[in-house]
């Protein structure tokens, strides 16, 4: 059985994957794209099951490792679909494509389908807004072991193809779930994480905060920080030292540095 060739940009299975790019569109499918060779790799090595996988081999800058992309995907059952370049390059969402975009189930679970482990470090995200931010976070879960990455009243979806960009593919490689902060904050205290929330309004830096126990680092909107309601519901409050005239840092700086913080004092223990 051979597979499909698409030359032409005008081709509908085109125009439905660039419709992908709407979040109301992603969520009524529950699918999402996921562009790039070491992105779709790493999803595959999670366990992600790809519904089709669309290559073009003229952009593949290695053609052997693209090709050997293409049989994993097939071998999980991914339908295979071959594009003209100028065909690839109308539904690539990036620039300097490589050659490789797949349609995936959305990434992201129910809170009631997540069975934390003891102690876990969780990394809570609330009204947090841009795409790179996201992406930048759960690069930093990702490589320091976090449980779960919450966001609470979400601004944007995880299955968002800049979130899944900017998360060089670790939204499919650290669980990931989203609800409203009332039902986070309900099931993080129904499993006895106690919440640490970052912010300028408090005496206590985040190295002397006790960050051994079950957790949940919380951060809040880029403009905003964490809405009153959330710190009233914290247990403890943390602030980062700064000496510099800014008066905030990035929000995915502010939370890799208490994530990593908590890393090291659990190490030390």
């Amino acid at each position: 059985m051979f597979d499909l060739v698409i030359t032409s940009p005008a081709n509908q299975r085109l125009k439905d994957l660039v419709a992908l790019r709407r979040r109301r569109i992603r969520e009524s499918a529950g699918v999402t794209l996921l562009e790039g060779l070491e992105e779709t790799s790493l999803a595959l090595d999670s366990g992600v099951r790809p519904v089709a996988l669309f290559h073009c081999p003229e952009l593949m800058l290695d053609e052997q490792a693209g090709a050997d992309l293409v049989e994993r995907a097939r071998g999980v059952g991914a339908e295979i679909v071959e594009l003209g370049r100028i065909a690839f390059e109308k539904v690539a969402y990036r620039e300097g494509p490589d050659g490789i975009l797949a349609k995936v189930p959305a990434p992201g679970l129910a809170l009631d389908e997540v069975e934390l482990p003891d102690n876990a470090l969780v990394l809570l995200c609330e009204g947090v807004e841009k795409p790179g931010n996201l992406g930048a976070m759960l690069r930093t879960a990702d490589a320091a072991g976090v449980a779960l990455v919450i966001a609470a009243d979400p601004v944007t979806d995880w299955g968002n193809p800049n979130v899944i960009r900017s998360s060089k593919g670790t939204v499919f490689s650290v669980p990931v779930a989203a609800a409203s902060t009332d039902e986070v904050w309900t099931w993080l205290a129904e499993r006895g994480v106690e919440i640490v929330a970052t912010t300028p309004d408090t005496d206590i830096e985040h190295t002397d905060a006790d960050l051994t126990g079950p957790v949940a680092v919380a951060v809040g909107s880029e403009k905003y920080g964490l809405t009153d309601a959330a710190l009233a519901r914290a247990h403890h409050k943390v602030r980062i030292p700064m000496v510099g005239r800014a008066n905030s840092l990035n929000v995915a700086t502010s939370a890799a540095i208490v994530v990593y913080e908590a890393v090291r004092q659990r190490r030390s223990i």
